[in-house]
């Protein structure tokens, strides 16, 4: 069962479907295993409150060995990655977005 995500959790959902993650899951020449680490990436995010998505964001740019293949991976197949959106994601998700009540 999903837990329903609180306003913050998806206003970042929200941003992350409409700028990474839908025009990947629509694409009919993006591969299963990009859609998959897709799906697989949305579901690790949901799990988390606003903090903890923003945590996520953050370490997938700073890489992990998974983070790095797969950016790679989504490039390769000409698609935006997180990479390409940190400035916007940094304005709106900010210190000052995750401290509003």
């Amino acid at each position: 069962m999903t837990k329903a995500l609180g306003t913050k959790e998806q206003k970042i959902m929200d941003y992350l479907h409409e700028h990474v993650f839908d025009p990947i899951l629509v694409s009919p020449t993006a591969s299963n295993s990009l859609k998959q680490g897709i799906r697989l990436t949305i579901i690790r995010m949901t799990e988390r409150d606003a903090v903890g998505m923003v945590d996520y964001f953050w370490a997938a740019l700073k890489g992990t060995p998974r983070s790095v293949g797969f950016a790679a991976k989504m490039k390769k197949e000409g698609f935006d990655r997180f990479e390409e959106k940190f400035e916007e994601f940094r304005d709106r998700f900010g210190n000052d977005f995750l401290s509003r009540s």
